[in-house]
């Protein structure tokens, strides 16, 4: 298979404030807007795309009509402390998990959307000794 795209769309209900929430926080810009859907794209060299659909619209099957949950989109960045400055103490953000030093290679935190998608804000780090060999070099 060859892809041309790939990116999550995700079932809301609150769909104007999640517009917000991503373009003015995290930098994505509408490219497509109806009531019901929301295109977004974070411009730049490697451009990500990310989709808002409203969770109960008749393109999906009846069954599958309920809002996102359990989903965790991972914002990698270069500076996750500035991050956590920006959007937990200067926007107000509340943080689900605060910001932390994991041994497998991760300093982060993680914010909820207005719809309760967690976002995990991460810079990769070197991992400790014991998660080295956990790590494909793929």
């Amino acid at each position: 298979m060859r892809l041309t795209s790939f990116y999550p769309v995700i079932g809301v209900t609150r769909m104007e404030e999640s517009r917000d929430f991503y373009t003015r926080l995290f930098g994505f810009e509408v490219t497509f807007e109806a009531d019901w859907y929301v295109s977004l794209r974070r411009p730049g060299a490697m451009p990500y795309e990310l989709a808002l659909l409203a969770h109960d619209h008749p393109t999906i099957p009846a069954a599958y009509r309920k809002p996102a949950q359990g989903m965790l989109l991972n914002f990698e960045v270069e500076d996750v402390d500035a991050e956590w400055e920006r959007l937990v103490l200067g926007e107000g953000l509340k943080p689900e998990l605060t910001l932390r030093t994991e041994d497998f290679g991760q300093r982060h935190f993680i914010v909820p959307d207005p719809n309760g998608i967690l976002i995990d804000v991460i810079k990769v780090i070197p991992p400790t000794t014991a998660y080295e060999d956990n790590y494909t070099g793929a």
